[in-house]
C-alpha cells in the first residue's frame, strides 16, 4: 500500500522562532548560500556586494510630537515604546526585492519614528486612539514579510509613523477540542503556532513560503495561502472568527461557524491589510497532527498536460494535501529543490515538467487518497518518479527565500509575482505575463529567465506564481518597477486577479482599484471612514 511516513518533531515545519534582521532573510544562524551549480550559472567570479551595513544607515530623528510619545509611554510603559536605531531598521518596509535593495543601498527613509509593543487588545485600542488624536500613522506588524509594499504607509498629512509590533500578543488563548478550533493572539508567529498546537496534538496546516517569519495576524490581514492549501485550505478558509481593534472601538466577528444574518463580516476584516484597524485575535479550525506524510514526484511531458492533470484532481478528486506543478524552465533549473538549484531535476533532464504531490493525514485515509490520485495521474499521462523529488521539495520547502540574498550579492535581480484565473484562461495568462516580463527586461538590456509554477488549485481555476531572474541594471529598483508594471498590465488585460495571496499593499493598489471598480471602491472607503475617520490606519495601503 505504500510507504508509511510518521510525523516527526524534527520535520521541516519545526523551525525555531527567529527575529528577522533586515535586509537579509531568515535565521541569521543559517544564512543563504548558493548551491555550486546555481553559482556557476550566474557567474561564480562576480564581485560580492552585500550592501550597506544596517547599523551604518542614517535615520532621521523621530518626528513624533512629544505629547504623542508621552501619551504612548503612559499607556504602554517606557520599555514598550522605542526609537532604537536597530528596531526602526528592522521595522522598515517589508521583504520585496525593491524593499531590500533600497535598504542595502542605505535608504531607510520609510523607517517608522517609533516602534511600540502592546501587551493586550486594550493596549492596541489605546495606541490607535492616541495616534488618531495626534495625527500619527499606524502600521501593524507581526512578521513584517509583506512583498507588496504593505508596510510603507503614506506620510503626507501625518506628523509621524508608529509601527505597532504585536510580538507580545503571543499566546494560544484557547483550544476547543470538541469543535476543533483554536484562538490565537495575532502576534503569534506561524512557527510558534505550530509548536503550541503540536504540543496538544494538532496542526494549523498553514505553511506559506514566508513561514519562517510570518505571523497569525498577517496571515489574516493578507488572505495568506500556504503550500498545503490543497489539503488544509487557504488561511481565510479556516478562519472562524476575528477581533479587530479600530480607532473607534472593537469589532468581534464569527460568533458561529455559519450564519444567515447579513453579509459575513469576517470577509470584511480578512484581507483588510491594516486599513480598517489592527487584528488582535483569530479563531481558526485545526486538524489532528498527521500520522502519515508522503511526498512524491511525477513527470509530465509539458506544462499543459500537467495542468490538465491537476485540474482533474481539483474538480473530480481525490485532492492531495500538496499539489504543485513546475513549468519546463523551473523544472530544468530544479527550483523545486532549493538546495540543488541549478542542477538537472531528477529524471527530467531530457525535458518535461515536475509535479510534486503530498499526502498527509490518518494513515489509511491518506493512503487511499494516494492510490486513487495515482490512477488519475497515470491516466493523465504522468510517470511516477518515486518519493525522491517529492521528499527533496518537502525537506527544502522553506529554503527558497534564502537564495535571494546571495543572488543579490553577486548582482543578480530575483523577484516573484503571482496571479489567479480560471482554468480556461490559464495557458493564455501564463504566456502573456511571461512575454510582458521578458519584453520589459530585455528592453532594459537585461534579458530574464522567467519561471512559473502552480501551487494552489481550485475546481474553477488556479494561481500562477512567477519567479524572475536577470542581471541587475544600474537602477535595479526602477528596472523591476517597469517589469512589474508590464506584468500587472498583462494580468489586468487577461481579466485575471491582480493577486492570489501576496495581497494588495501599495504595489497592486491601482490595479486592484481598476479590478473592483469605482462603486465598490467607494463602499470600502466608506467602511474606512466609519472605522478610522482620521485615516491613521495604514494610510495608502490597499485604498
Amino acid at each position: 500500500m505504500g510507504e508509511h511516513v510518521e510525523s516527526r518533531p524534527t520535520d521541516e515545519t519545526a523551525l525555531p522562532v527567529v527575529h528577522l534582521r533586515r535586509p537579509r532573510w531568515g535565521d541569521p544562524a543559517t544564512p543563504g548560500q548558493l548551491p555550486a551549480a546555481a553559482a556557476a550559472l550566474v557567474g561564480g567570479d562576480n564581485p560580492v556586494d552585500t550592501g550597506t551595513d544596517p547599523d551604518d544607515v542614517t535615520l532621521d530623528d523621530p518626528a513624533i510630537p512629544a505629547a504623542a510619545r508621552s501619551a504612548l509611554v503612559d499607556a504602554l510603559g517606557e520599555a514598550n515604546v522605542t526609537a532604537d536605531h536597530r528596531q526602526r531598521i528592522d521595522h522598515t518596509r517589508g521583504y520585496s526585492t525593491p524593499d531590500i535593495l533600497a535598504l542595502r543601498s542605505g535608504d531607510a527613509s520609510d523607517a517608522p519614528d517609533l516602534v511600540v509593543t502592546p501587551g493586550s487588545h486594550d493596549d492596541v485600542l489605546r495606541i490607535l486612539q492616541i495616534c488618531a488624536t495626534h495625527r500619527v500613522a499606524v502600521v501593524p506588524f507581526t512578521g513584517g514579510t509583506s512583498v507588496v509594499g504593505g508596510l510603507t504607509p503614506d506620510r503626507v498629512g501625518f506628523v509621524g509613523v508608529v509601527s505597532v509590533d504585536l510580538c507580545r500578543l503571543d499566546d494560544l488563548v484557547e483550544i476547543d477540542e470538541i469543535s476543533r478550533t483554536a484562538t490565537l493572539q495575532a502576534g503569534v508567529r506561524g512557527v510558534r503556532a505550530e509548536e503550541l498546537l503540536r504540543a496538544r496534538g494538532y496542526t494549523l496546516g498553514h505553511f506559506p513560503q514566508s513561514y519562517a517569519g510570518a505571523g497569525i495576524g498577517g496571515y489574516a490581514a493578507t488572505r495568506s495561502a500556504g503550500q498545503s492549501s490543497a489539503g488544509y485550505g487557504r488561511f481565510d478558509e479556516i478562519v472562524e472568527g476575528l477581533t479587530l481593534a479600530t480607532p473607534r472601538g472593537t469589532i468581534v466577528v464569527g460568533t458561529a461557524p455559519r450564519s444567515a444574518a447579513g453579509p459575513d463580516l469576517r470577509q470584511l476584516v480578512l484581507g483588510s491589510e491594516g486599513a480598517f484597524g489592527i487584528i488582535t485575535e483569530v479563531t481558526v479550525r485545526i486538524r489532528p497532527t498527521p500520522e502519515y506524510r508522503l511526498f512524491e514526484g511525477w513527470r509530465f511531458d509539458d506544462f499543459d498536460s500537467g495542468a490538465a492533470a491537476l485540474r482533474t484532481l481539483a474538480q473530480d478528486g481525490p485532492m492531495p494535501t500538496v499539489l504543485r506543478l513546475s513549468d519546463e524552465v523551473e523544472t530544468a533549473i530544479n527550483l523545486a529543490d532549493p538546495d540543488a538549484a541549478g542542477t538537472d531535476a531528477d529524471a527530467t533532464a531530457a525535458g518535461g515538467v515536475l509535479v510534486v504531490v503530498g499526502y498527509e493525514g490518518r494513515h489509511e485515509e491518506a493512503e487511499m487518497r494516494r492510490v486513487a490520485a495515482r490512477r488519475v495521474l497515470e491516466n493523465a499521462g504522468g510517470t511516477c518518479l518515486g518519493t525522491g523529488p517529492g521528499e527533496a521539495w518537502r525537506a527544502g520547502r522553506f529554503r527558497g527565500p534564502y537564495l535571494r540574498d546571495p543572488l543579490l550579492d553577486v548582482g543578480v535581480l530575483v523577484e516573484t509575482l503571482e496571479t489567479v484565473t480560471y482554468w480556461s484562461r490559464l495557458g493564455d495568462l501564463k504566456a502573456s505575463v511571461t512575454a510582458a516580463l521578458t519584453d520589459a527586461l530585455t528592453a532594459a538590456g537585461t534579458p530574464p529567465l522567467v519561471m512559473c509554477h502552480i501551487s494552489h488549485v481550485y475546481p474553477a481555476g488556479a494561481s500562477l506564481y512567477f519567479t524572475v531572474v536577470c542581471p541587475q541594471a544600474d537602477d535595479p529598483i526602477a528596472q523591476w518597477k517597469a517589469a512589474k508594471g508590464a506584468a500587472n498590465d498583462a494580468i489586468r488585460a487577461a481579466g485575471a486577479g491582480i493577486t492570489h495571496h501576496h495581497a494588495v499593499g501599495r504595489d497592486h493598489r491601482d490595479a486592484y482599484h481598476a479590478e473592483i471598480g469605482e462603486l465598490a471602491l467607494e463602499a470600502l472607503r466608506a467602511v474606512k471612514q466609519t472605522l478610522d475617520p482620521d485615516g491613521v490606519c495604514n494610510p495608502g495601503i490597499m485604498l
